[in-house]
């Protein structure tokens, strides 16, 4: 004990008290015999275990934790002799220490790769965001043409970064593809004796056309094959065809569409909107025609289409037209004549109604 006291004695003047009183009682211990090192331990441990339950968390300082860094590097079995931390708290410091270290040695050392100009990091945020479907070596490579020696990483650091993939939606593709686009697909109408008929209806986007339509009540794909070389005889078949994935577009169909030379594009399960042309004409034929009377058999149903969709080409507006007909009509003023088409036309499809 009197070795201890002696070694605490010179520890005190030091800043590095602790890791000097640590070093001389690692140096004492050499020259004490086996028992004493025995007791001494035994008194350092409860001493410890009286310090863990007075003081929740001991302060420690930058020696301290550089002392355990260097010992956890040193000593394999430096975890189990810990008490007043964690061995992931040492893990930690150590982590910190090589973050600050490559810290002061960039900033002191020498410099990284050169900074890009303010013009060129401009340039290469205009390139990608007025080229959506450009790449990072796209870019590069165009700014290489133009003779600014750029990294392609740096590129790839200073696009727009955008949430959606570059890909174009679907009022995009229908736009682009307007005047060579036609959409299919079936409604059902209930008769007065509970029997289900099947309207097949073909429109064509440019104009808003319904081309061809057919009333069935057991509609088959060879059925449905008919109907579609009906709608396009000769060489008047459109470039694309959208339909749902409705089973009644059976392998007949496909291989008529196909010899038709005709690309089919499917929407997805369940999306009616991806089909919005067709389904807003269906909704037109169900809310102006078919919801104001009663079907009695397949040719009634037949009657009762016919005559709307003649009122539809040429008398009714479409606001996707600018407010015209599918049938372009020339503007009729009301003195032209005592009964204008339109008031012939509308008065005969209330009539049918």
């Amino acid at each position: 004990m009197q070795l201890i006291k002696w070694e605490l004695s010179l520890a005190r003047p030091f800043r590095f008290g602790p890791i000097v009183t640590a070093f001389f009682a690692f140096l004492g211990a050499s020259f004490r015999s086996r028992a004493a090192l025995q007791l001494e331990i035994l008194a350092l441990r409860h001493q410890i275990g009286i310090l863990q339950r007075s003081v929740k968390r001991p302060k420690l300082t930058s020696a301290d934790r550089c002392l355990w860094v260097w010992l956890s590097s040193l000593w394999d079995d430096w975890q189990s002799r810990l008490a007043i931390f964690q061995a992931a708290t040492v893990i930690g410091w150590h982590r910190k220490g090589f973050g600050l270290f490559w810290r002061w040695k960039i900033r002191h050392g020498e410099c990284g790769r050169p900074a890009v100009p303010k013009e060129v990091r401009e340039l290469i945020r205009m390139l990608s965001r007025e080229n959506p479907l450009w790449g990072a070596p796209h870019i590069h490579g165009e700014l290489l043409k133009l003779g600014i020696d750029v990294g392609e990483t740096s590129v790839s650091k200073y696009m727009v970064r955008r949430r959606k993939p570059p890909s174009q939606t679907w009022r995009t593709f229908l736009d682009n593809h307007l005047k060579t686009l036609v959409s299919i697909d079936f409604f059902v109408v209930p008769t007065i004796r509970f029997q289900i008929l099947y309207v097949f209806l073909v429109l064509a986007h440019e104009r808003r056309r319904i081309v061809h339509f057919a009333v069935t009540a057991h509609p088959t794909a060879e059925w449905t094959a008919q109907q579609l070389r009906e709608a396009f005889p000769w060489d008047s078949a459109p470039r694309y065809l959208l339909r749902d994935r409705d089973r009644i577009f059976g392998q007949d169909f496909v291989k008529q569409v196909k010899a038709m030379g005709i690309k089919q594009v499917l929407s997805s399960p369940r999306s009616p909107w991806q089909r919005a042309y067709v389904e807003r004409v269906i909704g037109t034929i169900r809310r102006e025609c078919l919801d104001h009377l009663i079907v009695f058999n397949e040719g009634s149903l037949y009657r009762h289409l016919r005559t709307f969709v003649e009122y539809y080409h040429r008398n009714r507006v479409h606001m996707a037209l600018e407010k015209d007909t599918p049938e372009s009509r020339p503007v009729q003023p009301p003195e032209s004549s005592d009964e204008s088409e339109f008031g012939h036309e509308a008065s005969r499809v209330r009539a049918s109604h």
